[in-house]
């Protein structure tokens, strides 16, 4: 994520929202509420959304500039460089940092393609500690320094002595200090904290706008052939509705290869092709990270396809044979659970090839 997520156009779905809380910050009596949450799926731009309006709140020409920051004035080119005296982020990691920079972090971020996360990143940088919150009280508390802004990434992540000690910063507010709250499993958040912080109707996203902007997006980077009504469609239900994820789906590579799963699924089964032959041509098509999400979305529909329901994937076409065929749903169970262990696996650096020896292994007995 790089420092231009703070000056990117507005997403079209949220237009609405954003003009109601810009509204309310120009509006004479009228301010924001003290701490708001950004909650939901990945992929519906809740981050793009919150550094969007961090830095239209810290511009020093908003008011000449109500449609987001003017990129150019002092505060604006403290946001570039990653030094802006008056915002604090956690964890670290998500602060967005000048393009050279851009490699050292991993943060997930809803407008990029999908990265494989170091495990700094996805573990211990990922986790927001009781020292993380006691650190910003200072910033919080300092008073008379105008405009303070801490933005709290995955707060879901919050230990709860982390949770526990923020509460007193929402409980007792101060004055031109705000709190943004960003969660991709608000489920995880303690209901205490829920209560005290107003969450932003990001997650209503109108169908058709959707359509429209996952097929923009995908008009110059996918063959228009492949970017059918249908198409898109079937990539935004894959995508819980969610039209940047959308977007992530139909880039990855392993996306263009679910026919091809299929077909390794049924001559392993078949013992028309070994596992180590079936291994050895996966390895030269995908990492074993994309061979995973593959095989997540690939299980889903079986499911569907042998509990009688049409596969969510129109576009591919099941075994005919699969309703008389049907794993069972202990053996589907433990194919999933494989594909989990190998994920942890993968972070104590197994290596890739027994990852994928041991998968197909699995697979062909499926």
């Amino acid at each position: 994520m790089t420092d231009d997520i703070y000056f990117a156009p507005l997403l079209p779905w949220q237009q609405t929202l954003w003009s109601q809380l810009t509204q309310r910050v120009l509006a004479p009596q009228q301010s924001l509420p003290h701490a708001l949450l950004a909650a939901g799926m990945q992929g519906m731009g809740k981050r793009a959304f919150v550094w969007r309006l961090v830095a239209w709140l810290l511009c020093r020409a908003r008011d000449e500039h109500p449609l987001g920051a003017c990129g150019h004035c002092e505060s604006c080119q403290w946001l570039r460089s990653g030094t802006h005296p008056s915002l604090q982020t956690l964890p670290l990691v998500s602060l967005p940092v000048s393009a050279d920079n851009a490699n050292n972090n991993e943060a997930a971020n809803s407008t990029a393609k999908d990265k494989k996360p170091t495990k700094t990143a996805s573990n211990a940088s990922l986790k927001i500690k009781i020292d993380d919150i006691r650190a910003l009280q200072p910033f919080i508390y300092q008073g008379g320094q105008g405009m303070r802004i801490c933005v709290l990434d995955h707060a879901e992540k919050m230990t709860i002595a982390a949770a526990n000690a923020l509460l007193k910063t929402l409980e007792e507010p101060q004055a031109q200090v705000h709190l943004f709250l960003i969660s991709d499993a608000p489920a995880q958040l303690l209901p205490t904290i829920k209560s005290r912080v107003q969450q932003l109707a990001l997650q209503t996203i109108d169908p058709a706008i959707a359509v429209t902007y996952v097929t923009q997006a995908l008009g110059s980077t996918i063959h228009r052939e492949a970017v059918g009504t249908s198409a898109i469609e079937q990539l935004i239900q894959l995508a819980n509705g969610a039209p940047l994820a959308a977007v992530t789906l139909a880039q990855a590579p392993w996306y263009s290869k679910r026919a091809l799963w299929l077909t390794t699924w049924q001559a392993l089964r078949s013992g028309k092709r070994s596992s180590v032959a079936a291994s050895d041509y996966w390895q030269t098509q995908l990492d074993i990270a994309e061979f995973i999400q593959l095989s997540e979305l690939m299980i889903l529909d079986i499911r569907r396809v042998g509990l009688g329901f049409d596969a969510q994937q129109k576009d591919i076409h099941f075994p005919i044979n699969l309703t008389e065929h049907q794993p069972t749903d202990d053996a589907l169970e433990a194919f999933v659970h494989s594909l989990q262990q190998t994920k942890t696996a993968l972070q104590q650096n197994v290596q890739e090839k027994f990852a994928y020896d041991k998968l197909m292994q699995e697979l062909a007995y499926l």
